[in-house]
């Protein structure tokens, strides 16, 4: 479903768009969507994991988790409403967690 404007020129309707680097979601009320976001932070993740592996201390890879993975989690976070979707960006933390200490 396309909106026509006054100059007959026609906006197409979309389900999400990236707005400075944030990704809203169509919706009745204001929301954002985290998908995008925790897609980049397994990839961040995963690009460290397999660069040192098992081989470095647990307090390094927590280090690591903190500076490098995290802030591509939560950026946009104060901006965006996350109450309902909290859940959701905890599971991505565990899961890493989970794959590094088992």
């Amino acid at each position: 479903m396309n909106i026509s404007t006054v100059n007959s020129g026609e906006l197409v309707w979309c389900e999400k768009i990236k707005y400075l680097g944030i990704d809203l979601a169509a919706a009745k009320v204001f929301k954002c969507s985290y998908d995008n976001a925790k897609r980049k932070f397994y990839g961040a993740f995963n690009a460290i994991f397999e660069k040192i592996g098992r081989t470095v201390s647990e307090e390094v890879i927590i280090q690591l988790l903190k500076s490098k993975c995290l802030p591509v989690l939560f950026y946009g976070l104060d901006v965006c409403p996350c109450s309902n979707q909290i859940r959701s960006l905890d599971h991505a933390v565990h899961s890493c967690f989970r794959k590094k200490f088992q």
